[in-house]
Formats: C-alpha cells, structure tokens, sequence
C-alpha cells in the first residue's frame, strides 16, 4: 500500500524547492510572459511523465547504474543549463540599451521564444539524470517491495507531476501578476543577471553530480 498523505508531504516539500524547472519557469514568465511561462511548466512536466514512465519500466535503472549513460545525459544536461544560462545573460548587452515603459508589450521576437519555453522546459527536464536517480530512489520508500510495483509507481508519478504542475502554474501566475514591477528595465535585468548566473550554477552542479 502507498502512504499517500506522507507521500504527498514529501513531494510538495520536493516540489517547491527551487531548482533549474524554477529557473527557467522565472526567466520565460518574466521576458515573454504568462504563456512562456505554462508553456515551459508542460515541457517540464512532458518530462516528469517520460521519467516515470522509464522509472516503471525500468529503463532508469539502467541509467543509474551504467556510468557512462549516466555520464552522457549529465553532461548533455549541464551543457544545456549553461547554455541557456549564458544566452540569458548575453540578453542582457541588448536589455541595457532597451528603453520601455511599464506598460509595454513583450518583445517583438515573443512569438519565436514563446514557441521556444516548451523546448526549454522539456530538455532541462529530461536531459537532468538526478530525476531518474529521484525516482528510482524516492518512489519504492511508500510502496510495499512484495506486491507488484508498477501501478504504485505509476500514480505517484502522476500525482508528482500533477502537483509539480499545479505549484508551477501558481507560481507562473504570481509572477505574472506582479510582472509590472519585474518587468522595468533595472528589475528585470537583476532578475535576468540572477538568472543566468543560477542557471549556469546548476549546469556546473549536474556536470560535478557523480552516479552514486
């Protein structure tokens, strides 16, 4: 049997720790707007399901306990979190210059990054090893090892992700809400400069993540 209410405390304490989901939720919420922002929470959660799809049926094992694939999904992560990182902060040269009022619309290439936020949120999702050690590692502590695991892993993983989704949506919404203050020009590039730094941070923090 799952513990249902103690799993459902662990993943809501789990879930609202800040992380590179949150990262890259803040900065497509803030520079493209509300849409950026949902859209890059259903490619993290796009991301979420495939990882529990493998962790049922047990291709993140594999993953775990083979260095070298672990090894290639870690680097191609941490490559991909400084990637974005350093684009956020080369946005910044031509933010510097950039003369708004707090009433102005998104960008004029919003269209292209706001088509761009689901790509952004699926690949930091599914290209980070440490969500497939989580769920191999976190998932079998509230089921009992003697009955058949596959329908226990598959709720808690839905359920993980439907959470995930709804505290990102609040979050996407706050920030929209009091986007008028973010969105001035001296706000928005700390929060730009934060960004990328953080996300450049996490990148060099999955590269150094060993398997075990």
């Amino acid at each position: 049997m799952v513990n249902i209410s103690l799993f459902l405390i662990m993943c809501i304490l789990l879930i609202i720790l800040p992380g590179p989901d949150t990262a890259i939720a803040t900065k497509n919420t803030l520079t493209v707007g509300r849409k950026g922002g949902l859209q890059t929470i259903i490619g993290s959660c796009c991301g979420l399901l495939i990882h529990t799809l493998a962790a049922v049926i047990g291709l993140s094992a594999i993953i775990v306990k083979s260095a070298y694939v672990f090894a290639i999904l870690k680097y191609v992560g941490a490559v991909y979190l400084c990637y974005l990182g350093i684009k956020t902060l080369w946005a910044l040269k031509s933010l510097s210059t950039e003369r708004v009022e707090e009433n102005d619309e998104a960008l004029p290439d919003n269209k292209y990054d706001s088509h761009s936020c689901f790509k952004q949120g699926f690949l930091t999702n599914i290209t980070n090893p440490k969500v497939a050690v989580f769920f191999l590692t976190f998932l079998p502590q509230f089921v009992d090892g003697t009955v058949n695991t596959f329908l226990p892993f598959l709720m808690m993983g839905i359920m993980y992700t439907a959470l995930t989704a709804m505290w990102f949506i609040f979050y996407v919404y706050l920030l929209d809400k009091i986007s008028a203050f973010m969105k001035k020009p001296k706000t928005k590039t700390v929060i730009e400069g934060l960004t990328g730094t953080i996300l450049i941070g996490f990148g060099i923090k999955l590269a150094l993540e060993k398997a075990h």
